[in-house]
This record gives C-alpha cells, structure tokens and sequence, in this order.
C-alpha cells in the first residue's frame, strides 16, 4: 500500500468514526430518557406497588409513599416523595379509609392537579372493623370500616382490574399490553386464593390473635375470627390485657401474631403468661403472593 492510499485512509478512518459515534448518540437513549417515558405511578402501600408492576411491566416506574417499615397510620411524606409525586401521571389510592391518605389526599393532588386519580378499592365490598371478642366492647365506635383491603386475595384481583384501568386510561396505545399482564397476574392471585383456602379449610383452631387488625378481610375470606390486642390505634389497657390472656387461655391460641411496623411489647406480655410464643406476619410487604405463602406457613402450625 502506497502512501497516498495510507494518507486516504487516515482521513476516511476518523470521519468513520465520527458519524458512527453520531449515529449512537442519535438512536440510543439514556437511562434517565427511557425512565421519563414511562408512566408515572404513585401508590400508598408496597402491595400497591407490586400490582401496578405486574400489570404496567416495563411500562411504568413506581414510587411507593410508605416506605418498608412505616405504618400508613402514621407515616409523613418527604420532600422527595413530594417530588415524584408533582411529576407523576397517576395516584393510585387504595380509597378504602386508610389514615394516610385521609390526612394526605388533598395536599397531595393539590401539587399535582393534572394526575389522574384511580380509586383501588371501586367495586370491593368494605368491611366493619372486626368486633368479636373484642376487649373493652363498652366504648368501641360502630361503623368504623376496615382500610386493610388488600388482605384478600379477591380484593387484590379487583384492584389490579382498577389499576390496569387508570394505566389505559393515560396510555389507551398500550391497552393490550396492561391487559395480557392484568389478565396473567390475576391467575396467579386466584391460585393463591386457591391455596390459602385449601390450606386453612382443615384449622381445627379458627381464631387467631394478632397485635393491628389488618387481616379482617383475610379472616372473612377463610372463615377465620381475628382477636386484635390493638384497638383503634391505642394499646390495650391493663384489663385489656387481662382480657386478652383470658381469650388466649380459653381458645387455646399459643402463638400471638404481630407486624413488623409496630411495637411487639404487648404481644410479648400476653405470649408469656400463656406460655407461647410471638411471630411476626407483614401485611405490608410488596411480595404480595410469596408473603401470603409466609403467613399460610407461620399459621397452619399455630392454628393447628
């Protein structure tokens, strides 16, 4: 090869290069471009989070406003949670009483007007707090309902209908996608169902005591009875927990169930004068499917 040719090729090579690198900076996308085209959801609970990218995939980007650990009782928004909040396109509530958004909700879409509201729990039929074998009955308000709605796996199918409903609404080119994905994770949340009704159809012992009464729905769903050592919010009393050991003794119950968000002290107290024993069972972790499994297990023993 002469020098002449030599010389071409030092021209052609770097030009090559140049409209290669060009072509690249053309067609692909940053990370952070391929995140802004996706919908922006925003969900109270973490379960929330799991049905929405179930059924929005790689559609959606998720931000969750009580955080693993905190209660939705009691929880307060940060200033980045704020921030994501003003950006989203869609707020999808659980709408069945939950504290959060009852103290939160019109703050919240006053900062972002333009987002489109999914109510999850449209079409759930909601549930008075449970009251039998309650301590301290006198003073019990009636007509309280129940937020925890997600405890059921019938709920869980109607709400992952809603959500898969608002996606469409904000993005209708995408319809068959959400639908095939709501249409897949709503099989799996009728063989759950199956299964924790299968498992739970034998339990001799039908009444379980646990520290926040989040499983109202999820006892109504097995025909199981929850005995709940809090009452609206508050810790029982010194004859509640009286109460509570007697109930204990009588029912036989020997493992006394608490959630992770909360202060296990009373359960302890109760566990030790009856000689049993305190688990732990979350009704807020986003592995909806596989924490139901975990409940099922820690129960089946304890309601043996």
């Amino acid at each position: 090869m002469g020098r002449g040719e030599l010389s071409k090729l030092a021209y052609i090579f770097p030009s090559f290069l140049l409209v290669l690198g060009l072509t690249f900076s053309f067609s692909a996308c940053t990370p952070e471009e391929e995140e802004s085209d996706k919908v922006g959801v925003v969900v109270t609970v973490l379960p929330q989070a799991e049905f929405v990218e179930n059924v929005g995939g790689e559609r959606v980007r998720v931000t969750v406003m009580v955080p693993p650990g905190a209660s939705p009782h009691t929880y307060e928004p940060k200033p980045a949670q704020m921030t994501a909040f003003a950006e989203a396109e869609i707020y999808a509530k659980v709408g069945s009483g939950i504290e959060f958004e009852l103290v939160w909700m019109e703050k919240l879409i006053a900062i972002n007007k333009e987002m489109a509201v999914v109510n999850c729990s449209a079409g759930v039929a909601l549930q008075e707090m449970m009251a039998e074998d309650e301590h301290e009955e006198d003073d019990e308000r009636p007509g309280r309902m129940d937020p925890h709605i997600w405890m059921s796996p019938a709920n869980a199918r109607i709400m992952v209908s809603n959500i898969c409903d608002g996606l469409i609404a904000v993005d209708p080119e995408n319809r068959h996608y959400y639908e095939q994905n709501r249409d897949a994770y709503r099989q799996q949340l009728a063989e759950i169902d199956r299964e924790m009704r299968d498992g739970l159809a034998g339990v001799k012992n039908r009444r379980f005591m646990v520290y926040h009464p989040a499983f109202g729905y999820f006892a109504s769903e097995y025909n199981l009875t929850m005995i709940p050592l809090e009452k609206e919010g508050k810790e029982p009393t010194a004859a509640g927990l009286v109460h509570l050991i007697e109930q204990a003794k009588i029912y036989d119950i020997r493992v006394i169930f608490a959630e992770p968000q909360f202060d296990p002290k009373s359960a302890e107290v109760i566990a030790n004068a009856i000689g049993g024993r305190v688990v732990l069972i979350d009704p807020l972790s986003k592995d909806y499917i596989g924490n139901l499994r975990l409940i099922l297990n820690e129960m089946l023993p304890a309601m043996e």
